[in-house]
This record gives C-alpha cells, sequence and structure tokens, in this order.
C-alpha cells in the first residue's frame, strides 16, 4: 500500500475560459470542483494505475465538508484528520494553458498536527512506500517532512517529498529517498541557479535522489547510479497543474517495484504528459500513457562534466508553483 499525505488540503475548482485577460470579466464555460492538494492528486493518479492507496489529509470547516464528500466517492481509502480552521481552495483557470491561485490553508495547531501524525504513525507499519507532498500549513513545524520522512527511514518504508522552499529544505534532513522539486523550487530552496548544482547541495543534505522537473524540458534524476535525462516525444496540450503530481505518482509506483532509473524515468515522463492531456489534476489519459512511455529515451550523463540539455522547441512546457522562499544556499 502506498500512503499519501496531504498536510493542506484543499477544494480544488476549475474555471475553464476561452482566453484569459487581466482586469477584465469573464464568462466561465464550465466548473468542476472536487477535492484535491498535491497529495491527494497523486493518490487519485495511483489508484488510476490499480495501486492500492491510502490518503491521509486534513479537513477542516464547510469546505472540509465538500472534500471530505468527494473522498468519499472516489474509490481509495482515506484517513481524515479533522481541523478547526477552514480547507483552503486553490481556483485553476484554464484557457490555452493554465493560471492557478493557492489559498495559504488554515493554520494547525499543535494538538491537530499532533493528531496528524498518530494518524500517519499508525498506517506506516502497513505502507511499501509513502508520499510527502505540497506545502505545509501554516503552524505545521518547519521540519515537519524532516519528522515524516526520518520516521518513515526507521521504519525501512521508502519516502518520496515533492515540496518546495523552506518545506524542501528542511525535508531533506529526514533522509527521503526522492525529492522531486521543479527547478524553481530546487532555485529557491538552495540558492542555486544551475540545477545540478542544486541536486547536489540537497543530496548532501540528506536527499538519496534528486529528480527535477523541467518544464518542457523533461526530468532530470541525479541518483547515485548517475544522471539521467529525458523529454516527451511529442507535444501534448492541455491542463498542465496535475504533471508534477503524475511525476511525483510514478516515482512512488516506481521504488516500490525497484525500477531502475532509467525505467522511472520514462515512466514518470510520459505519465507527466498522460496528466497535461486530461481536464483536471489527479488524472490521466492512459492511451497516451501507452503511447509515449516505449517512446521517451532517457540519456545517461556524464557525472562531473554533466549539463542538462535544453527543451526541444517544439514540447510545452509544464508549469509548477512555488512555496516560499528559501534563503541562498549554493555552496
Amino acid at each position: 500500500m502506498i500512503v499519501t499525505v496531504t498536510a493542506n488540503t484543499a477544494l480544488d475548482v476549475t474555471y475553464r475560459v476561452t482566453e484569459l485577460t487581466l482586469h477584465t470579466s469573464h464568462r466561465v464555460r464550465s466548473v468542476h470542483a472536487r477535492a484535491g492538494g498535491k497529495g491527494i492528486n497523486v493518490a487519485r493518479v495511483l489508484h488510476a494505475l490499480d495501486h492500492r492507496v491510502l490518503a491521509l489529509a486534513t479537513v477542516g470547516g464547510a469546505t472540509g465538508g465538500a472534500v471530505r464528500r468527494d473522498l468519499g466517492a472516489a474509490g481509495f481509502a482515506t484517513a481524515l484528520t479533522t481541523v478547526g480552521g477552514e480547507t483552503r481552495r486553490t481556483v485553476t483557470v484554464v484557457d490555452r494553458d493554465a493560471t492557478v491561485f493557492n489559498e495559504p490553508g488554515p493554520t494547525v495547531t499543535g494538538a491537530e498536527w499532533a493528531a496528524l501524525l498518530r494518524s500517519y504513525q499508525d498506517h506506516l507499519a502497513a505502507a511499501s512506500a509513502v508520499v510527502l507532498s505540497g506545502s505545509l500549513p501554516p503552524g505545521a513545524p518547519r521540519d515537519g517532512y524532516a519528522d515524516l520522512a526520518a520516521r518513515a527511514a526507521a521504519a525501512e518504508v521508502p519516502a518520496v517529498l515533492d515540496a518546495g522552499g523552506a518545506a524542501l529544505w528542511h525535508g531533506c534532513a529526514g533522509g527521503p529517498a526522492i525529492v522531486a522539486p521543479n527547478a524553481a523550487e530546487l532555485a529557491e530552496a538552495t540558492g542555486c541557479a544551475d540545477p545540478l548544482t542544486g541536486a547536489r547541495v540537497l543530496l548532501r543534505r540528506g536527499a538519496r535522489a534528486v529528480v527535477i522537473t523541467r518544464g518542457e524540458a523533461g526530468i532530470a534524476a541525479v541518483t547515485g547510479d548517475g544522471i539521467w535525462s529525458a523529454c516527451p516525444p511529442e507535444r501534448v496540450t492541455g491542463n498542465p497543474t496535475g504533471a508534477g503530481d503524475a511525476v511525483t505518482a510514478a516515482l512512488a509506483e516506481a521504488v516500490v517495484a525497484g525500477r531502475p532509473w532509467p525505467e522511472r524515468v520514462a515512466r514518470a515522463v510520459a505519465l507527466s504528459a498522460a496528466a497535461v492531456g486530461t481536464p483536471s489534476a489527479g488524472e490521466i489519459d492512459t492511451a497516451t500513457l501507452v503511447r509515449l512511455e516505449p517512446r521517451v529515451r532517457p540519456e545517461l550523463l556524464p557525472r562531473e562534466t554533466a549539463t542538462l540539455p535544453q527543451a526541444p522547441p517544439d514540447i510545452p512546457g509544464h508549469p509548477r508553483g512555488t512555496d516560499d522562499p528559501g534563503s541562498s544556499r549554493c555552496h
């Protein structure tokens, strides 16, 4: 069973418009709302791939009630910790691309964070991997992910961490098996403009491997077995907001299966593209996955002189958001 943790759950609201223009009114063509937050989205992808999954999450207030009801129909197991504050919302406006507005989330108390930790510890023994994904809510310890990752390591359960800023920096101290920031999150956490230099900083910090999502340039994995890079083999258009969560899901299933890094990278690239072609984060287009995965060609880069390949000119980007800023740690 793969356990996902969403400490800052959200109700994801997606508006579709013909074209987004600043400082004017828009007629929304369609509205879609459902339970979200990065860990929830990862759980949806893993469930769609027929993995047994348990989603741990926080819920509070009327919005939390809507999240709870939606998760009740999601088809996978959940363990929800009630908090006193109102669950946040995210609003994604989609035209030819996506613009995302992320609320900060409710402030959690020490007792509420302790309740989430107890739920996590109770389910850790049955986990084959854990996914720690998204922002930490206000009030959570800044080393909250480090604590969760260290508990997993003590139980010999691999942890995949997908976060940014201070949450990523402090989380690496817990020794996660994989961290999966995008290039902006990596630079923000380490102060390093060069992604490979930033990845090496996080390895020294305690991460076992660093997978960098690079938008239109694909994915680079800095590992003990070498540096692997791959990009999508064809253009896929749609909603890119769930692409990073699909990468995280691919890494979680791969670490459970013990797949070698070239297969992990190819799967992550193809699954990311399969997410872009769907209306909402947490969904994948299986036909796209099946078509693209055999065509992804991971490249082994030289360790000492590696530079990451630039993006092919005809592949669209898959932007993801960032968390709170970090200080310069590039050394």
